[in-house]
């Protein structure tokens, strides 16, 4: 193997970070050059099976990593088991992302994008998602190696975040008053129509008659996907360093997590309105996670399976209460 990559970067062995990143890649290079080469509308039966495929791949990744650290050949950088660390990661990241399906829905709608352009701007969305997570997270470790106490500044936004999201009403987001839409619009020229599945054209300038490139609302949309990402991650990046400080592991869950959720997408985007409670399962969640730390400073380290049991639980149990209530709801409405 050649020296550089056994070389340490952020923690880890550079041939670990390159397998990782490689895998991402063949699997967008697939999703896109092989499964949706065409633009085509995407059925609920086809997005499930694909979003089985990304959870399939997580898992066996996520089996990976335990057997690397239960062998030695994975070793975490705060001591926390890595194989239980990143499925607690990939689980909390993974519900917490099912609210991104809402407000995803909510932009595709305002710009009028079709069901049959939509996916592909996903896809293209997740390249952006794996830099600027992998921003965030750099910056967070960063922090937290050098700053021990910043673990307690994101156990307390926990803490707050998970009560606001029990005791706070939800609103819709008014894309239309959207600061950086207005932004887009008035510094870019954007076209009125979809120019099929392009994020930009050459147009003539009404003024001028040269030829000019524009933005599409495609594009517009994919610009405000992604920064609506970046506002969750601000949840769901501190959430994870709460359960272990290792770049490689949040990293990875995160990433493991998001892959999937755009297949996932078009399955949940019809019925988005049946995990009305599950965001009170996700509050107690950050709760659960932020009063950890102070517990494991207070009263000593919690059993990492403690964790990851709880946050099953209340995850699981947030789902299937949420599609009784729903379902109970709907047959009271139509009766």
């Amino acid at each position: 193997m050649p020296e550089f990559l056994l070389m340490e970067w952020l923690g880890k062995p550079v041939w670990m970070w390159t397998a990782f990143l490689s895998l991402v890649v063949f699997l967008l290079a697939f999703d896109l050059g092989v499964l949706n080469r065409k633009d085509k509308e995407l059925g609920v039966k086809e997005s499930l099976f694909l979003s089985a495929f990304y959870i399939g791949i997580a898992i066996l990744f996520g089996a990976y990593i335990w057997w690397s650290y239960e062998t030695g050949l994975l070793v975490t950088q705060d001591g926390t088991h890595a194989g239980i660390s990143y499925f607690t990661g990939f689980f909390i990241e993974k519900s917490l992302s099912i609210d991104n399906v809402f407000v995803i829905s909510l932009i595709f709608s305002y710009f009028t994008i079709p069901r049959a352009y939509q996916y592909r701007a996903l896809v293209w969305g997740i390249i952006g998602v794996i830099v600027l997570r992998g921003i965030m997270i750099a910056l967070g470790a960063a922090l937290v190696q050098e700053y021990a106490w910043m673990l307690y500044i994101f156990g307390a936004f926990l803490i707050a975040t998970g009560i606001k999201m029990l005791i706070v009403p939800e609103s819709d987001p008014d894309i239309e008053k959207n600061p950086l839409v207005r932004f887009l619009r008035n510094h870019m020229r954007v076209t009125n129509r979809l120019h099929d599945q392009h994020f930009f054209v050459r147009e003539p300038d009404p003024k001028t008659g040269k030829l000019v490139t524009w933005a599409t609302p495609l594009f517009l949309a994919l610009v405000v996907i992604n920064v609506a990402d970046l506002i969750f991650a601000v949840d769901s990046v501190p959430a994870i360093f709460a359960i272990t400080t290792d770049t490689f592991v949040v990293y990875t869950a995160n990433i493991m997590a998001i892959l999937g959720l755009r297949a996932l997408y078009f399955a949940l985007a019809a019925m988005v309105h049946r995990f009305h409670y599950l965001k009170y399962a996700l509050a107690l969640v950050l709760v659960f996670i932020g009063g950890k730390i102070f517990w494991n400073q207070i009263v000593g380290k919690l059993d990492p399976t403690i964790s990851l049991g709880v946050t099953l639980a209340l995850i699981v149990g947030g789902i299937v209460f949420s599609l009784w209530k729903t379902k109970n709801e709907q047959a009271a409405i139509s009766g």
